[in-house]
């Protein structure tokens, strides 16, 4: 009996061994996979947040558009583009210019001494917007007591003390001048219009009414234009003959057109990287401040 228990003592401490020798090969390799995780996490999230920043950069071409220069050469000059995104952004810093686009409804306050309360507001809905730098305007058109009424504004005019967005939404159309000849019910906004606030992250809806416009004459030949935002006109067929004849469909295939109307992509990510960390600080407190608008502190009852 005394020799088998030698040798069971022999095994079991050779066992132990090597149970010893296998749960330290695991820790080895578990530290070793630890590390290799700890070095590619911050990769990736470096990756993840540059393709975010590009992603934001690519979309500021939509949003903020003035801050592109004009393309036409012979009015190009470097060092005054760049002082004018300068004073730009300082603007901005002094007045909240929200995002907006065609077909946005808006009410744009502005200091005017002729008024009562020295200030003046305007509702209407944007149907162009134009221009670069600081010489970038838009107009805004209401129907006030059945007149139309239309006002221009320089985007960054000092005299701006407001520019509310109260409904963000775009349109089929790139400029809605056809509303003019419309019927008064598409351009026509109540002034004390209350905001309608989207939840962060959602796109920007794209309103796809059809205008009907009213009998000719118009103030331009709108069955020329290749339109999406109108119903179909009831016009005689000549006028459709003419128009045709007059239609240049091949435009849309000339690269070198297009090449001069518009600034290249690369030259419009260097600009916005430029400006990026400033707008991108802008909106975070811009975010913020909606933030503590929409929230209301409760008051206790006694």
């Amino acid at each position: 009996m005394y020799l088998p228990s030698r040798l069971l003592l022999k095994e079991f401490r050779q066992n132990a061994k090597v149970l010893n020798n296998l749960l330290l090969q695991v820790k080895a390799l578990s530290t070793k996979t630890e590390l290799q995780a700890s070095k590619e996490e911050p990769v990736k999230i470096s990756q993840n947040n540059e393709k975010k920043s590009s992603r934001q950069i690519v979309d500021y071409r939509f949003i903020y558009p003035e801050f592109l220069p004009d393309p036409k050469i012979e009015w190009r000059n470097a060092i005054r583009e760049k002082l004018e995104r300068k004073d730009m952004l300082s603007r901005r810093v002094h007045i909240d210019i929200p995002e907006f686009y065609v077909g946005t409804i808006m009410a744009v306050t502005t200091s005017d001494l002729h008024s009562e309360g020295k200030t003046s507001r305007f509702v209407g809905i944007c149907i162009h917007r134009s221009g670069c730098g600081l010489r970038s305007q838009f107009i805004l058109r209401n129907v006030i007591d059945h007149q139309g009424c239309e006002v221009m504004y320089e985007m960054y005019d000092p005299t701006i003390q407001k520019i509310d967005v109260l409904r963000l939404e775009k349109r089929l159309d790139s400029k809605l001048f056809y509303l003019r000849d419309a019927l008064p019910e598409y351009s026509t906004f109540p002034l004390d219009m209350e905001a309608e606030i989207l939840p962060e992250g959602t796109p920007v809806p794209i309103n796809d009414i059809k205008v009907k416009l009213k009998p000719r004459p118009w103030l331009e030949r709108w069955e020329r234009q290749d339109l999406k935002g109108i119903q179909p006109l009831d016009l005689p067929e000549q006028f459709f003959i003419k128009a045709k004849e007059r239609s240049t469909p091949w435009e849309k295939y000339d690269l070198m057109k297009q090449y001069r109307a518009t600034i290249p992509e690369e030259e419009q990510n260097i600009i916005y990287a430029e400006v990026y960390s400033e707008l991108h600080q802008l909106e975070l407190l811009r975010r913020k401040q909606k933030r503590k608008r929409t929230f209301i502190k409760p008051v206790k009852k006694a």
